[in-house]
């Protein structure tokens, strides 16, 4: 134990490798995440500083568009399959203005001008993957004149801006979830009221995860059966409402979060809840008080603010949540004129008549309104949002397991830039060192639980 605890390893192994030590790493932060810590923690008024570059120099700054595709058969258009995700709805006449994906960088074995828009392909060699694209100004007028009111009407840089989507058959893999080294931490956000504090030194009565250890990383035992990772959601210092009614309620409703069935920070109602149980079923859902039954038997989970899609089980049916116009209340981030529109990335749960599948979106510039607006013309059950503003934030990997050989292929080619690289190729956050940050991780299931 004295000869692993002194090692830099941050899994350290013992009894021939049959149980390891977590020690305390140090995570690795890219050179805007550092800045950004740095401003926020020793700079005063350092957030605005933040605020300001972002709103300034980042605004719109990772937009795509796609560039022009050639005109498809309809037979090739039309090709899918009973067990894949469910395509989206699509007004017929705005797609016909095809685009390609030019940046996209998972491997779907053909070519990206033959590709349509809302439609799903399977990744080359990772079964039980699929990735589609679309542009918001593509889908249907039944969706997007839809709970007016509820959702804002979609600007033209937003509606053209090109949004990718990533579904893991939820048969194949199980999901697991990570804290980061430093993120999201226990302590207070600053934006609930002095006043709600009560002299606690964070919201659930404690300011630090010691003695335990998050590291930031996949343990080595998953990670040969690890076929994807995504960045989770926001800081602790975003995580938790400054306006509205979640503000006034349990210390400012800061997101919960549950790693190993170890409750780190207590899961409060009214919050969009990502979720594995302990026979792997994966869940998503507004929490409810009435929903602490659940908390034995939840081994993974992660909220992070309020739906963008929301189920009614009354009704069995699903729709935009009330807040996702709202800016203040549903705490979307952004500014206080509500300039909203940036690099986003969500969540959703797919359901079909043979399948369920989590999907993954990455919305290269987008408010609120077009990720609901994406995420229910893709007919999802709930949807949710996670992180925001940069490729290293909105970071998905798939990792293409071949022999002793590890491959790696990112949503964007532009998330490449996340990982340390090396002369023997990147080194991957999450899966070979410590980041800062949590994330989910998605393991092939048969060999998860050998």
């Amino acid at each position: 134990m004295e000869e692993a605890r002194g090692s830099s390893l941050p899994y350290a192994p013992l009894c021939d490798g049959r149980l390891y030590l977590r020690n305390r790493a140090v995570g690795r932060y890219t050179a805007l995440e550092w800045t950004s810590e740095f401003l926020r923690s020793h700079v005063w008024g350092g957030e605005e500083i933040v605020g300001l570059v972002r709103k300034e120099f980042f605004s719109d700054h990772f937009v795509e568009q796609g560039t022009a595709a050639t005109p498809l058969t309809a037979a090739v258009a039309a090709s899918t399959e009973p067990d894949w995700p469910l395509a989206a709805s699509l007004d017929p006449g705005k797609s016909q203005g095809r685009v390609a994906p030019e940046n996209l960088d998972i491997e779907l074995g053909q070519a990206k001008d033959t590709l349509m828009p809302g439609r799903w392909y399977p990744a080359r060699g990772v079964p039980g993957v699929y990735v589609s694209f679309i542009q918001p100004r593509m889908i249907s007028s039944k969706v997007l004149e839809s709970y007016p009111g509820v959702v804002n009407r979609l600007d033209s840089v937003e509606a053209g801006a090109l949004d990718y989507l990533v579904a893991f058959d939820l048969a194949e893999f199980d999901l697991g979830f990570a804290l980061g080294t430093d993120h999201p931490r226990v302590s207070w956000s600053d934006r609930p009221p002095q006043e709600l504090r009560a002299g606690l030194p964070g919201p659930d009565g404690i300011s630090s995860v010691a003695p335990l250890v998050s590291n930031g990383m996949i343990s080595p035992n998953l990670a040969g059966c690890t076929v994807a990772a995504f960045a989770g959601g926001f800081k602790r210092e975003h995580g938790a409402f400054r306006y509205g009614t979640l503000a006034k309620q349990n210390h400012g409703t800061h997101y919960g979060f549950i790693e190993q069935g170890v409750v780190f920070s207590k899961l409060l109602p009214g919050l969009a809840t990502l979720y594995t149980l302990d026979d792997g079923t994966v869940g998503m859902k507004t929490w409810a008080q009435a929903d602490n039954s659940l908390l034995p038997r939840i081994k993974f989970a992660r909220q992070n603010g309020v739906p963008l899609i929301e189920y009614d089980p009354a009704t069995n049916t699903s729709a935009p949540g009330s807040l996702v116009a709202r800016w203040g209340p549903g705490n979307w981030s952004g500014s206080a004129e509500e300039e909203l529109r940036s690099l986003r990335a969500g969540a959703c749960l797919q359901e079909t008549p043979n399948r369920r599948f989590l999907v993954y979106g990455y919305f290269s510039t987008a408010t609120p309104s077009a990720m609901a607006r994406v995420f229910q013309a893709y007919s999802c059950r709930y949807a949710m949002h996670l992180d925001m503003n940069a490729p290293e934030l909105t970071y998905l990997a798939l990792y293409l397991h071949q022999g002793t050989q590890l491959g790696v292929e990112y949503l964007v080619r532009a998330m490449s830039e996340s990982d340390k690289q090396t002369d023997n190729g990147p080194l991957l956050r999450f899966l070979r060192y410590p980041d800062n940050r949590d994330f989910f991780y998605l393991m092939r299931r048969e060999a998860n639980r050998r």
